[in-house]
């Protein structure tokens, strides 16, 4: 099956130069032809699937344009196409036709065209792909967009030189690679920060578009907010005369201690930019860099009508009398509640609409003109299901299922939104939702009757020829006398007389949430078809279970949340009879890396062998490795150097996985990027080091080119490829 598989993949996707015309015969070639049915799924099954990105429907609610990326495993590369298809799902056509990506599909001119981005340019086509035209040519490059709505304007986002913390080397050294460094935040995520996106308003004319002018000239600011923004991070008025935007606005220290970011209004007639989170002369107080926010006064109570905490992405009413935002309370804590926040145009007032919905809001869109009502995504009991709240408070829920939605719209019609859908054995494909009336129910927040159609098979090809695994849903008592839920993911050809090899799946963040998410590399599906029982425990620190569950892990990494995965693996290897209580594995990444590595002095022998990716290994190191320094103030409340640590600064610091290495009893794996300058890869060598000179079997698989994700295609089989090889060695003999 391997062999017949990477053979179909190859054809799928052999090259980004003749993907296109690849798909269209490969596709029924891997239908027809290739007999895998109730085979498991493999490194190069999983690497051939498409993944479904951006989408937007038409003005009038008829067509969804949509983006596909397809994975070239031979050119280690990605191609993007973008597909148009009726609203129901019918008439679906691949609209690409150029061996470069083609990405960031939007309507314009009433639905007559649609814009794209390819080349670092943007260019238009008829909703059939033809009649394509370049309606840019920027000599920067343009990153993303937003057509105003009344086809006059665009925003465009583009990069800028930024020399705040790296200085410009001397122009007659051209060659040179040194970088001096005069501040803090000189690196993040996975770059040298040497340049920043800004904001670019843009004339359109004829079906041109000007370079425009920089809404933030001279502001050493970053909007749309590294790493992750994106153009979510922008919006237009309804009127097409003001723009919404997010941005931090810090540099040095002060922007590497602080999750402060404000949404800004721009008049684009008088150029006038307004603060909409923060009373005017506002002035933010006095802040200890090596120490956390949670009791200096930039958190006081006072002080929170100021909004200090995360706020982003933007969005108008359609009725242009609200916008609507996400939005955190505290500074410094990037794990804070994230509400839905409205702000009254007329009374200039702020509203948080969600504060009976004891979780995070993860995406929204408002229904209709009237302002009425907004829908949402949200985290509770390890799924993200969708939500409606009207202005009275009230919240219903719209679906209950085992499943994650992912980025919502409302579509066109007014009537339906349009989602993104996953779970731990469907990779993402789009739906559309028509809400119904409310009905009763036994959860917390009222039921609504809902339509749910899913509208693409992306993956169907694939997924029809592989056995599906079982997955179960169990709760245990935890040792502080609450009830945790995990999930059990069992093989596809499961039977209930035989033991299985189990692994306890140790999650990052540290409080990001365990629902049914879908990975490309911490995929559950996989390893349950390599054999393997998964463990994935919602221990304390993740959001879904209430704000007090999920905020016990900040300042106790090493305490209750260790006791919640012990808790989990020893309840199911003594309660569930198909696991195997002598072939126990631990596996996680980021946190969940850190929490390997504490296990490994800490199991009880529990465990034959453990996999660490990405993970945390000595925390005063940590401490000042991180580029995000607001993080590891929060978390482990001082510097590890200030003679006044908090109890809880000194038991974190007393705890590091580093100081029990001397405790280490069983094989474990390493895995790390060069490149992850969140969680720097000394980390992970140190780990690895040390395992070594204990006499300790380890091995380290370490990725110069890799972030804190792994990306690249061949370098993902070698991560799967290592990864089961390693557990197969330890755990299957």
């Amino acid at each position: 099956m391997k062999k017949a598989l990477t053979l179909a993949a190859a054809m799928l996707i052999a090259s980004a130069a003749t993907i296109n015309a690849q798909q269209e015969m490969a596709r029924p070639i891997l239908k027809s032809n290739i007999k895998l049915a109730n085979e498991r799924m493999t490194p190069e099954a999983l690497w051939a699937m498409g993944r479904i990105g951006g989408y937007a429907s038409s003005p009038d609610g008829k067509q969804i344009v949509y983006n596909v990326a397809y994975y070239s495993v031979k050119e280690n590369k990605s191609h993007h196409v973008l597909y148009i298809m009726n609203a129901d799902g019918s008439g679906q056509k691949l609209l690409t036709s150029s061996a470069k990506s083609e990405t960031d599909a939007a309507w314009i001119e009433g639905g007559k065209r649609i814009a794209f981005i390819t080349g670092g340019q943007i260019w238009s086509m008829l909703p059939d792909g033809t009649d394509r035209q370049q309606m840019t040519n920027d000599s920067t490059g343009i990153d993303a967009f937003k057509f105003s709505p009344d086809g006059k304007h665009v925003v465009l986002v583009k990069q800028i030189p930024f020399h705040e913390s790296i200085k410009e080397n001397p122009e007659d050294l051209p060659k040179a690679t040194g970088r001096l460094v005069t501040d803090l935040n000189y690196r993040h995520w996975d770059e040298y920060v040497e340049t920043i996106p800004h904001p670019f308003l843009a004339d359109v004319t004829n079906g041109k578009i000007t370079e425009g002018i920089d809404i933030m000239k001279d502001e050493p600011f970053e909007c749309p907010v590294k790493p992750f923004g994106g153009i979510e991070q922008i919006d237009w008025s309804p009127d097409s005369k003001c723009i919404a935007y997010t941005s931090r606005k810090k540099v040095g220290v002060e922007y590497m201690i602080s999750t402060d970011t404000d949404i800004y209004l721009y008049n684009i007639g008088t150029r006038v930019t307004t603060n909409l989170c923060k009373t005017e002369g506002y002035v933010e107080p006095k802040i200890d860099a090596t120490k956390t926010m949670k009791n200096q006064s930039v958190n006081a109570p006072e002080n929170m009508k100021n909004n200090p905490g995360y706020d982003q992405n933007p969005q108008f009413s359609p009725g242009g009398k609200h916008i609507a935002w996400l939005s955190m309370a505290r500074n410094g804590y990037e794990s804070d509640r994230q509400r839905l926040c409205v702000y009254d145009f007329e009374t200039r007032s702020k509203k948080y609409m969600t504060e009976s919905f004891d979780s995070n809001v993860d995406e929204f869109c408002w229904s209709d003109t009237k302002d009425a009502m907004i829908y949402f995504i949200g985290v509770w009991h390890a799924t993200e299901n969708l939500y409606s709240i009207n202005w009275k408070g009230e919240i219903k829920q719209l679906s209950d299922d085992w499943a994650d939605f992912g980025s919502i719209q409302m579509m066109n019609n007014g009537k339906q939104i349009l989602a993104e859908r996953h779970s731990y054995t469907a990779p993402a494909d789009l739906y559309v939702i028509t809400p119904g009336k409310a009905k009763k129910s036994d959860n917390k927040f009222a039921m609504v009757s809902t339509k749910v159609e899913q509208i693409t098979h992306e993956n169907e090809h694939i997924l029809s020829q592989l056995g599906k695994p079982k997955v179960q849903q169990r709760w245990v008592n935890t040792t502080d006398g609450k009830q945790m839920l995990y999930w059990v993911i069992l093989p596809p050809d499961f039977d209930e007389n035989k033991k299985y090899p189990t692994l306890l799946f140790c999650e990052g963040g540290p409080q990001s949430p365990v629902s049914q998410f879908w990975s490309y590399r911490w995929n559950f599906m996989i390893m349950a078809s390599q054999g393997y029982v998964v463990v994935a425990p919602n221990r304390h620190g993740l959001p879904g279970f209430g704000r007090e569950w999920c905020e016990q892990i900040s300042g106790d990494w090493t305490g209750q949340c260790m006791d919640d995965y012990l808790t989990a693996i020893d309840d199911a290897a003594n309660n569930l009879p198909f696991v195997d209580k002598d072939r126990l594995g631990a596996v996680g990444a980021s946190f969940g890396g850190f929490s390997v590595y504490y296990l490994a002095g800490h199991h009880d022998k529990r465990f034959k062998c453990f996999i660490a990716h990405d993970g945390a290994f000595n925390l005063e190191s940590m401490y000042t490795d991180t580029e995000e320094a607001w993080f590891s103030n929060w978390e482990y409340d001082d510097a590890y150097w200030n003679k006044d640590q908090t109890a809880n600064a000194k038991k974190t610091y007393d705890n590091s996985p580093h100081k029990f290495v001397d405790k280490w009893d069983t094989p474990i794996l390493c895995i790390h990027g060069e490149k992850d300058y969140r969680i720097n890869y000394n980390q992970g060598m140190g780990a690895f080091n040390a395992a070594r000179l204990r006499g300790i079997p380890a091995e380290l698989l370490i990725f110069p080119d890799e972030n804190h994700w792994v990306l690249k295609p061949q370098n993902g089989i070698l991560w799967q490829r290592t990864f089961f090889n390693w557990l197969d060695r330890w755990l299957k003999k």
